[in-house]
């Protein structure tokens, strides 16, 4: 228990720059990681292998939402999974930065099940409007369309904030972290994660779920739009 609370105390300290990063991430996925990366060192557990602990949550949730027959219940279970997974994800990385900083193949391994679960996850929903468009009222192929479009703008959204953040120059050495925003974090939750994986508590709800999903895929396209011209015009003034 002492490695625990010795390990939580030094992560209290080694926490990444709340900026861009939405109220649930903030103040309930990280600190929920904070607890999971000091268990996992106690354990002797590796980065890399949390993150196989996360994959393993995460596509468990996916095969349920694709293969399964919809209902509350399964609803329940699809978001825990998606949610302790995401927890996870936020722990490798803790992990790493309290064993003295993460390697390039634990960065490529994490970014790597990050791309295929976001992809995946949007399959399931696609093979459960196709499987039960009674449930989901989804009957018309153009519901279909639905989980295409949120897909592809969530691993655009994806890429391109992991390209634009290699291409952005760093910041000087002791250089202090900006001040987070309050009301940015307020205004990124549609877009974050886990409260995307919130919306599998409608599972058995029927239209419910279809709309919310839709809303949510809306409010996707409509970040994508703005982050990218926020990208390039960050990019554009880059002199190299």
């Amino acid at each position: 228990m002492g490695t625990i609370a010795t390990a939580l105390n030094e992560l209290r300290s080694a926490q990444k720059s709340a900026k861009g990063v939405s109220l649930y991430s903030r103040f309930v996925n990280r600190p929920v990681g904070r607890y999971l990366a000091a268990g996992s060192y106690a354990a002797g557990l590796t980065p890399n292998q949390v993150t196989v602990i996360s994959a393993a949550f995460s596509f468990a949730a996916v095969a349920g939402a694709a293969l399964g027959t919809p209902s509350w219940t399964l609803g329940l279970l699809i978001w825990l999974g998606l949610a302790v997974g995401f927890a996870f994800d936020s722990a490798d990385g803790q992990l790493a930065r309290l064993r003295g900083g993460g390697s390039p193949a634990g960065e490529w391994l994490d970014h790597v099940v990050d791309c295929a679960k976001i992809t995946a996850l949007h399959i399931a929903v696609l093979i459960a409007f196709y499987r039960h468009p009674g449930h989901f009222g989804t009957a018309t192929d153009g519901w279909l369309l639905v989980p295409l479009g949120f897909q592809l703008a969530a691993v655009v959204t994806f890429f391109g904030g992991l390209l634009t953040e290699k291409l952005k120059p760093r910041p000087a050495p002791g250089t202090p972290a900006p001040t987070p925003s309050t009301l940015r974090a307020v205004a990124l939750l549609p877009v974050d994660h886990g409260v995307f994986c919130l919306v599998f508590l409608l599972y058995g709800g029927g239209s419910a779920f279809r709309w919310a999903y839709s809303a949510l895929g809306a409010a996707s396209a409509l970040f994508l739009l703005a982050f990218l011209t926020k990208w390039f015009r960050e990019l554009s003034a880059v002199r190299r």
